[in-house]
């Protein structure tokens, strides 16, 4: 693998130009490189398992547009199926059939989504659960829970309030108080703080809304016992249970994940894998519940872009590719970049570092306990990670530029790239343990 320093002239030359009409220079905030510092790569161009930057350099690819690109970049039959659908038109506004033929293959592997609504990203897939979940109950409250993200919409931009299992305050400028106010926020794997919200609004919340596997603080995986307990509970008191599955749905299995630790829900939400590296997101559950939903209900919810036949395509496209056989290398090939990360900690006197792994979708941790909530994920070092992300940029491998994102496996990966890696990594540890300097 080439050795860049990154990033090249022509990416410092494109972010200048970009700060000077997008804000921040960039579309989503993490992309800043805030969270690092520097300056981010431009990219022209990905295939399989790596990525070229504008300056022409390679990186193996460990982010995967945030876990979209399951099949890793510009996969041939995606490819094929966006291009052909393409030159028969972009958007109709209209139906086509390429909508059912791709819910009919989601509802095949997600049962619980016996009716489901197409929309375009995980953000409205997620606040029209929540719309929904509350037209269909007549309750006004959610629980969600610390750390956790479930797009940018107000009454989910919430952080925790000054107790345990409290009323949210604003997580964001802009965000009204008056808003958050019906979104409680317990911390993740803590069912006695979900106990305590359903004892003091017994009959006023809506739903749960919970990652099966938080991907926003790090990876942090549930509890056994804490999903299937709060199913119980959430059902015991007549709430739904929304799980959002816009990063697990189609990564760590073929459908959902919440099942695997034995919970139950109600209303699920995709995004991400299921439109290929496409704009895209779905919402869906029992008939009964979809039929609250406009033209047949008093939900409203509408889009003129949902359902675009090219993200149906793309979509359709990387379902029909995952098969059993495929996830079984992709859990044998993310295990062994566990591995091969801990070893390498262990002979470079990286300590503490710890991988917080679930199938494909790894943390990098620099913290010398397991993260179990947000409390514990905000306690990480974050300026070893910064230096750590830094040196295996520079060394040919991008990572998420913030501690407390996910790092992605795809099934384009082997163990033959995860090797071609580890003489980055192992400068990267080197680099982790070195006093902070200036980063370029």
């Amino acid at each position: 693998m080439t050795v860049p320093r990154s990033p090249g002239s022509r990416s410092r030359a494109l972010f200048r130009r970009a700060e000077r009409v997008l804000a921040g220079g960039v579309d989503s905030p993490v992309r800043s490189f805030r969270a690092v510092g520097g300056s981010p790569v431009f990219f022209a161009r990905g295939r399989g398992a790596f990525l070229f930057d504008v300056d022409g350099r390679r990186y193996l690819d460990l982010v995967g547009s945030w876990g979209a690109n399951l099949l890793g970049n510009a996969p041939a039959s995606v490819v094929r199926a966006v291009a052909r659908t393409a030159r028969r038109g972009l958007s109709f506004g209209a139906p086509s059939p390429l909508e059912h033929e791709l819910a009919e293959k989601i509802r095949a592997a997600v049962p619980e989504m016996e009716r489901l609504r197409f929309v375009n990203s995980g953000t409205e897939a997620t606040m029209s659960a929540v719309r929904l979940a509350r037209g269909a109950t007549g309750r006004s409250k959610v629980v969600m829970f610390a750390g956790g993200y479930h797009g940018h919409s107000d009454g989910l931009l919430a952080r925790a309030g000054s107790g345990v299992a409290t009323q949210a305050l604003p997580g964001s400028a802009g965000v009204p108080a008056s808003i958050v106010r019906e979104t409680l926020v317990a911390p993740y794997n803590d069912l006695d703080a979900v106990r305590r919200c359903f004892e003091r609004w017994p009959d006023r919340i809506a739903a749960v809304l919970v990652e099966p596997v938080a991907g926003n603080m790090n990876v942090v995986p549930p509890e056994p016992g804490f999903l299937s307990g709060l199913s119980r509970l959430a059902h015991r008191h007549g709430a739904l249970v929304i799980a959002d599955e816009v990063i697990t749905g189609f990564r760590l299995r073929r459908g959902i994940a919440i099942g695997r630790w034995q919970g139950r829900a109600d209303l699920v939400t995709l995004g991400k894998v299921i439109g290929g590296g496409l704009p895209i997101g779905a919402y869906g559950g029992s008939a009964a519940l979809m039929a609250h939903v406009a033209p047949l209900g008093e939900v409203y919810q509408a889009g003129t872009l949902a359902g675009n036949p090219i993200a149906m395509a793309a979509g359709r496209a990387v379902l029909e590719e995952l098969s059993t056989e495929r996830y079984r290398r992709l859990e044998r090939t993310s295990a062994f970049l566990e591995r091969r990360l801990m070893m390498l900690a262990e002979e470079e006197g990286a300590a503490p570092f710890r991988v917080q792994r679930v199938g494909s979708m790894l943390g990098l941790a620099f913290s010398a306990e397991p993260l179990r909530d947000e409390a514990s994920a905000r306690n990480v070092d974050r300026d070893r990670y910064a230096r750590f992300f830094h040196a295996a940029l520079e060394a040919g491998i991008a990572l998420p530029p913030s501690p407390l994102e996910t790092t992605f496996v795809s099934m384009a990966h082997s163990e033959r790239e995860v090797d071609g890696a580890l003489p980055g990594f192992r400068s990267a540890f080197r680099a982790s343990r070195k006093r902070p300097g200036r980063v370029r």
